[in-house]
């Protein structure tokens, strides 16, 4: 289950930076704001896979 769900957190990871590499391209921002964007994004991708991973442990147990 563990292995599955890391692999599927790195797909999730993967298309949202991408997604916001390309909403950086198209609004046409600085290095430094891209920097504060992709660092917030993944801050906050990690704590919902995280949070999710615990609730289906939840449920499973």
């Amino acid at each position: 289950m563990v292995t599955f769900y890391m692999i599927f957190a790195f797909i999730v990871l993967l298309i949202f930076n991408f997604l916001t590499n390309n909403f950086c391209i198209k609004m046409q921002m600085d290095k430094t704001k891209q920097a504060k964007n992709f660092r917030v994004i993944n801050m906050i991708m990690v704590a919902l896979l995280v949070s999710s991973y615990l609730r289906v442990i939840n449920v499973i147990v």
